[in-house]
């Protein structure tokens, strides 16, 4: 079985290639990457030299090159996406293009070479802000930003394809990840990076915006249990268990790398923060047997030494995202 997987060489990414990469089982499918290699891309991810595996340097938006890795492709998961609120409220553009449209060469090429299931990877962002309680997969898109509008967008493409043209579409929505080779813009490596650096750290707002946390190994798993035993057209949330408040995530990364809240800049809150993000699993957990595994306390301990032993990593990538904006 061929698996074709775009945007394997960024962060959730690439945990999934090497997860199925580490199978023996005779089941375990043979696999094309297909990454633009933008600045959160990093081939170091990969393990290039796998004898499973085959890389593709491109761009999800090329019809030609996506036509021709679909028709030697048996399954889709996607990944690919431009992912940092920040830079969407700064500029949209790339969000709407790369997640939006090249969603949509995706789902056309699969279309045309029946290709499927077609696991389309989302964020609990779609659902926006909520009041209180846990989003469910019945639950509306209420996006407030620029790129949780743009996945909204390539979610409601995705069941268009599976509605009108009955292709078997599976989407995945989950809460924040956390775990090594996050590239150091969100906010546990920028914290823990910096940290680390001696530098300050900077906290939106009052810090008490909301997050559930997931490991990225628990993502990924819940991701193999949707494409192995998902069912077509239906939606399926990943959440981690573990609600923090911004302000509490600082003061575990301020205690982990032995800093104090003298390192901690309060700055002027993000335009539409959402407050509170929620998502219940219990869908996944009932129908796919979904559950996460891994501890937090002690995942977060693993995730900061991660980035403590191998500065050179996080390093590399900075220097490679200054290039590319410069």
């Amino acid at each position: 079985m061929n698996l074709l997987v775009t945007g394997a060489a960024g962060f959730i990414g690439s945990h999934y290639v090497r997860a199925l990469l580490a199978s023996d089982a005779p089941e375990a499918p043979r696999i094309t990457v297909l990454d633009k290699l933008t600045y959160a891309g990093n081939p170091d991810n990969l393990e290039l030299g796998h004898p499973r595996l085959d890389f593709v340097q491109g761009d999800i938006r090329d019809a030609a090159l996506v036509d021709k890795l679909m028709a030697d492709a048996d399954q889709v998961v996607h990944f690919a996406a431009e992912s940092h609120v920040d830079r969407s409220i700064h500029t949209a553009t790339d969000f709407v293009l790369t997640n939006v449209v090249g969603t949509q060469t995706l789902l056309d090429a699969a279309l045309r070479h029946g290709v499927e299931p077609f696991v389309h990877v989302s964020t609990d962002e779609v659902y926006g802000s909520l009041e209180s309680g846990s989003a469910t997969e019945e639950d509306p898109p209420r996006p407030s930003s620029p790129y949780s509008a743009s996945k909204a967008a390539a979610d409601l493409l995705a069941l268009a394809h599976h509605r009108t043209h009955g292709l078997d579409v599976r989407i995945t929505r989950c809460s924040n990840n956390y775990g090594p080779r996050q590239f150091p813009e969100k906010i546990i490596p920028l914290f823990v990076t910096r940290l680390l650096d001696g530098a300050n750290v900077p906290l939106y707002g009052d810090g008490r915006n909301v997050r559930d946390w997931l490991h990225v190994e628990d993502h990924c798993r819940g991701v193999e249990l949707v494409r192995t035993r998902g069912r077509a057209g239906e939606v399926y949330n990943i959440g981690g268990g573990t609600e923090l408040s911004n302000r509490e995530l600082t003061d575990l990364l301020l205690r982990a790398c032995g800093a104090g809240w003298d390192r901690v800049e309060y700055v002027d809150d993000r335009k539409g923060h959402d407050l509170r993000y929620s998502v219940d699993w219990s869908k996944a957990r009932d129908e796919l047997g979904y559950r996460p595994r891994r501890d937090f306390a002690a995942s977060l301990a693993e995730t900061v030494a991660w980035y403590r032993d191998n500065r050179a990593w996080w390093e590399r990538s900075g220097r490679r995202a200054a290039g590319e904006r410069a």
